[in-house]
């Protein structure tokens, strides 16, 4: 494609996380959003019609009717195999959402078809691009508040699930643990590295649920540094931040509203960012994307990330049915293709 031309995108599924994409899209000068695909033609039509794209019921139909260079898949999970391949093997490039399956042997064919077409194939981990979180673990990494001995996220909020098909585990693939542990999981992959093992605990089901709604899970990292992640749609844990990185000299907190540290020596807290920004979080996300396509940047979430996301889940999972630590184990993905200006790049 020519340089200078804005990467067409086309949407797959046109439900909430679609508007906050379709969003993006409409902000970026490097991107345009030409097609919207979704089985409810009203939908499809409504959320297309704000950008003036096509509006399909079939991604075949649209991959035969449009002109597209990229898809941005926002459907449930177990649907997510199916749609990439039949993307991939179209030559289109690929921003899917997460979690990027429901198994790791699903993900692992995904990323290989991805490499034999010659594609651009991410999965959308929008937490990785809030300014706050990238400082926060720079900071930690100088050594602002000493050896990092423990990592805390947070991610509760009471909702009703009850009628939503995140809560459905033939769609999704569990509960809370694989929707909202999935962000969870590969930021403490960021922070972290890789991890040795994990627990999970769940709690008592608030809601009539045939999934978990409230679970803690425990991992440990190579160097014996502990993360706890505690995730729930019934509680609300009021937490300075959803982030923090505790040292043996302070804390670095991120917050929705605001970030800052402590250090023990100083006594004070000290701001240093305004927080979680859905809006600029997207639209970084897709510009790494668009320019990934290009090849002017390597992608932010690799294969191995997106890969590891799903097997630290699926051995969560194991670890909650067994009551027990698991130890995580990797077959890591790697893609040996150099980056090369101006070429589609998976670094």
């Amino acid at each position: 494609m020519n340089p200078a031309d804005p990467v067409r995108f086309a949407l797959i599924g046109a439900g909430g996380i679609a508007q906050a994409h379709a969003q993006a899209l409409d902000a970026s000068p490097h991107c345009e959003l030409v097609a919207v695909v979704d089985t409810d033609p009203h939908a499809a039509q409504t959320l297309a019609d704000r950008s003036g794209a096509a509006a399909y019921t079939d991604h075949r139909r649209m991959l035969a009717g449009v002109g597209c260079d990229a898809a941005i898949v926002c459907t449930p999970p177990v649907s997510h195999p199916a749609l990439c391949l039949d993307l991939f093997a179209a030559g289109r490039h690929v921003l899917c959402e997460k979690p990027l399956a429901i198994d790791a042997a699903s993900a692992r064919r995904m990323l290989q078809a991805a490499e034999a077409a010659g594609v651009v194939f991410t999965m959308a981990s929008k937490f990785r691009y809030v300014a706050d979180i990238r400082r926060a673990r720079a900071l930690a990494a100088q050594g602002l508040i000493g050896e990092v001995l423990m990592f805390e996220n947070h991610f509760t909020y009471p909702i009703d699930m009850r009628a939503r098909w995140n809560a459905d585990p033939a769609v999704s693939g569990g509960g809370v643990l694989i929707d909202n542990g999935t962000h969870s999981v590969d930021l403490i992959h960021y922070y972290l590295g890789p991890l040795t093992e994990l627990h999970v605990i769940e709690n008592k089901r608030f809601q009539d649920l045939p999934v978990e709604d409230t679970v803690t899970l425990i991992v440990r990292n190579e160097a014996g540094v502990v993360g706890r992640i505690d995730l729930s749609w019934s509680l609300n844990l009021e937490r300075r931040g959803f982030v923090n990185v505790i040292g043996s000299e302070g804390v670095i907190v991120v917050g929705w509203q605001g970030s800052a540290w402590y250090r023990h020596s100083d006594g004070q807290w000290t701001r240093f960012g305004n927080g979680y920004d859905k809006h600029r979080a997207f639209l970084a996300q897709l510009e790494n994307f668009a320019s990934a396509i290009r090849g002017e940047q390597a992608l932010r979430i690799t294969p191995d990330d997106a890969l590891a996301s799903v097997e630290v889940i699926e051995r969560a999972y194991r670890a909650l049915r067994h009551r027990r630590w698991e130890p995580v184990r990797y077959r890591r993905y790697h893609d040996p293709r150099p980056l090369r200006q101006g070429q589609p790049q998976v670094a």
